[in-house]
């Protein structure tokens, strides 16, 4: 199909065994499962408001409002395209209380700025190496302008005062998170590893900090994605297929 107003072919594709419906195209960026666990290891409650920052075509923010009703779910995003499907996506989800803006983390619009209990999410992964060819997949994918340290620093700058960010990124970028982090002075920092299978070492992890906290960061035991014969774990079903959270 043609999302609604764009030259691109796209698809409707479900999450959480159907609770969730994301518009995405069928040529660039694609949400896998790291969205899914992000909004997995979100602690809010209804009531609270929420931005996604990056929200690409809102699989993350739509997977958190599947498993927490009565949140007020606000989704900025860079490439104009994408937002239109994150709306599109806000339509086909049924979800009354959800925003979506266009704009820049490293510049975000005013009326943003310290108005979250909760900023999540998924930043570009890649620091180095070759970008991909399609031009939307390299802007997802890859740090610009807005490299890791800028992006923490404006998820921090739209988050309340002892709100809480939550990312999920490479675990070989652990420690640049983390350094990050104290230098912006926030502290009670969570950590949950994520093993691809039992005995492999981490490939992602994701990073539940408080702004302007100074309780000592925490590491937790994660969570193991795969069987040694590649079907998921128990574990993993239960976060990706029946919504349930990521203890911490």
């Amino acid at each position: 199909m043609l999302g609604t107003g764009l030259n691109m072919s796209t698809s409707d594709d479900r999450l959480l065994d159907g609770r969730v419906i994301v518009r995405q195209p069928l040529d660039g960026y694609r949400a896998a499962i790291d969205p899914v666990l992000l909004a997995a290891a979100v602690r809010a409650k209804a009531g609270e408001n929420v931005l996604d920052a990056g929200c690409g075509t809102g699989a993350a923010m739509f997977c958190l409002a599947a498993r927490v009703p009565g949140l007020t779910l606000t989704g900025l995003e860079l490439q104009q395209a994408h937002a239109v499907l994150a709306g599109e996506g806000v339509a086909l989800n049924k979800l009354a209380e959800t925003f979506i803006a266009t704009g820049d983390i490293l510049k975000p619009p005013p009326d943003l700025v310290g108005a979250f209990d909760v900023v999540i999410s998924n930043p570009p992964y890649g620091d180095s190496g070759t970008p991909p060819l399609n031009a939307a997949r390299a802007i997802s994918h890859m740090e610009g302008e807005a490299d890791l340290a800028a992006w923490i620093g404006g998820c921090l700058a739209c988050a309340k005062p002892k709100g809480r960010i939550v990312l999920i990124h490479r675990a070989d970028r652990l420690s640049d998170i983390v350094n990050v982090l104290h230098a912006k002075k926030t502290g009670d920092i969570r950590i949950i590893p994520i093993f691809p299978k039992a005995g492999a070492p981490a490939k992602r992890v994701i990073v539940d900090a408080g702004k302007g906290r100074r309780t000592a960061d925490t590491l937790y035991p994660g969570i193991i994605l795969h069987e040694a014969d590649g079907r998921y774990t128990a574990a993993a079903d239960a976060v990706l297929r029946d919504a349930r959270a990521l203890v911490f």
